[in-house]
């Protein structure tokens, strides 16, 4: 693994390797386990895209690796000002030991890597959020003891989120449920290479408009917000159109009884998630938000600690 790009990139093993390594770390970290792996080391951050727990969640886990983590806006950089993503990797590579972009062009993430010769790692694009699906994915296993076998139903718009979701449960044999309206369902490409990788691990890849037949029988139930940064104009069309699938006590209940609700957040109660929901016994959200600062310690230790 040179690149943390796609979780359709990396094999079932390059997944396991991540998720037992954050294991680790979280524990080393519950008992005080001084875990220097990245000493020395600088990670640059670069954000086109605001963020919460993408943001202090690399810094941190940066500062308890024992590295620098540098933050760059889009207006702290010339990248913002013109500069091609050529001239920025190449720069940037003589800078750094490693580069995480959160941004809105898939293909920003890709030319990074293309054009420099240090570790990039994607930190979301309009197109995927694959740290967040991996935390995700450790988030489960801690709450279920596996993943191989488990039913996962997302109800929502078909974004990066969902396509992540898509590539990571197909991986590990996980089935997958996503509903969502018509006008909204998930990337075609994104949907195949799904169901390419479910027919290796066994598990199956549902692509329905239907919420309750997407929940039907979910160990894991996973919504995100109807509205994503850039969407802003489209929010009144979107509530009307995604109301359906919101995400409340009745049609929770349409899952496994012993369910979880995962949520990568933030959270807009009362629109995709009823309050009783998402602050009920059965979420998670939590540990899952937790779960980014463990997982993403492992990635940048597996990429950067060569």
């Amino acid at each position: 693994m040179e690149h943390l790009i796609s979780l359709n990139d990396l094999t079932l093993e390059e997944i396991e390797q991540i998720l037992n390594l954050s294991e680790k770390l979280k524990r080393q970290q519950k008992e005080g386990v001084i875990h220097h792996h990245l000493k020395g080391k600088t990670l640059g951050m670069i954000f086109t895209k605001s963020s919460t727990r993408t943001r202090v969640s690399f810094e941190v886990g940066m500062y308890q690796l024992g590295g620098y983590a540098l933050f760059l806006s889009s207006n702290d950089i010339q990248l913002g000002r013109g500069e091609t993503i050529y001239d920025t990797a190449q720069v940037l590579s003589r800078y750094l030991d490693g580069i995480m972009i959160r941004t809105f062009d898939h293909s920003d993430v890709e030319d990074l890597a293309r054009y420099g010769n240090k570790p990039v790692i994607n930190g979301l694009t309009d197109l995927m959020h694959p740290c967040q699906v991996l935390a995700d994915l450790f988030t489960v296993y801690e709450h279920k003891g596996t993943l191989k076998g488990l039913k996962l139903a997302y109800l929502g718009d078909g974004n990066n989120v969902a396509h992540s979701l898509l590539h990571g449960c197909s991986k590990v044999g996980m089935d997958i449920a996503v509903a969502s309206p018509k006008d909204y369902m998930c990337n075609e490409k994104i949907v195949e290479e799904a169901k390419e990788a479910a027919k290796i691990s066994g598990s199956k890849v549902i692509i329905t408009e239907d919420p309750v037949e997407a929940i039907k029988d979910a160990d894991v139930v996973y919504t995100d917000t109807w509205v994503s940064m850039g969407q802003e104009s489209e929010k009144q069309v979107r509530l009307k159109i995604f109301e359906p699938y919101r995400v409340d006590e009745n049609l929770f209940s349409k899952a496994k009884e012993d369910a979880i609700f995962l949520h990568c957040l933030p959270a807009y109660r009362g629109y995709e998630v009823t309050e009783e929901v998402i602050d009920g016994p059965q979420s998670v959200i939590f540990d899952e938000a937790e779960n980014r600062l463990h997982v993403q310690k492992a990635i940048m230790t597996i990429l950067m600690g060569k």
